[in-house]
């Protein structure tokens, strides 16, 4: 096993060092955020931060780049108050990765990449109709990360919408029916395949049952 210490990442050039450190942490979400700006021009953008915060309140954050430039995400979902969350799948992995290239504000995301918006009723927010799995956001909060300057926004989810076929009798939901990819690092894009769902851990289960 090789070591790679910090003195020795450290002297790597942008493209490597983001390569390593971004995927040496393992697989992570795959998820575009759906927004509109307050002149109705709809964004979006994906995102591998997005994390589960605890269910009772039901709450997410993900972690946002310094807002030193522009970041269309972060405006228009401080303006409207609101965002949209949606799974990537096998099906759009090419389009939805094109989301990350640095379009000007005003022009589209959806319209640029040939992803389709969805609008559901009574929800000024625009959902992405591929995704088999889609959360409604509500804005709470946000905290400054001082070590780089990024944002931890914090968010309440307001509705799941969902593909049925996914949806367990126990409310589990089964992404790998959905065909949801998940990224390592900045622009691998992997399967997901359920091995084994297992029962809660308890302490006194012996370990030859393992």
């Amino acid at each position: 096993m090789i070591c790679l210490d910090k003195s020795y990442f450290e002297t790597l050039s942008k493209v490597p060092r983001l390569n390593l450190i971004n995927s040496c942490m393992g697989y992570k979400s795959a998820n575009l955020i759906g927004t509109v700006s307050k002149d109705g021009v709809t964004n979006l953008a994906v995102f591998s931060s997005i994390t589960h915060l605890g269910s009772d309140p039901a709450l997410l954050g993900f972690i946002l780049r310094p807002t030193t430039v522009p970041r269309h995400t972060y405006s228009n979902l401080r303006e409207s108050g609101y965002f949209s969350v949606n799974a990537i799948s096998e099906s759009f992995i090419r389009s939805a990765h094109q989301t990350s290239a640095n379009y000007p504000k005003e022009v589209s995301e959806f319209e640029a990449t040939g992803i389709t918006v969805e609008w559901k009723q009574g929800i000024t927010i625009p959902f992405v109709d591929q995704s088999p799995v889609q959360l409604l956001c509500k804005y709470l909060n946000e905290y400054t990360i001082h070590e780089n300057g990024t944002l931890h926004v914090i968010a309440s989810i307001e509705k799941i919408y969902v593909n049925e076929s996914m949806l367990s009798d126990d409310y589990w939901i089964q992404l790998d029916k959905g065909g949801v990819v998940s990224i390592n690092g900045l622009d691998g894009y992997a399967k997901t395949e359920l091995l084994e769902r297992l029962p809660y851990a308890r302490a006194n289960k012996d370990k030859s049952a393992f």
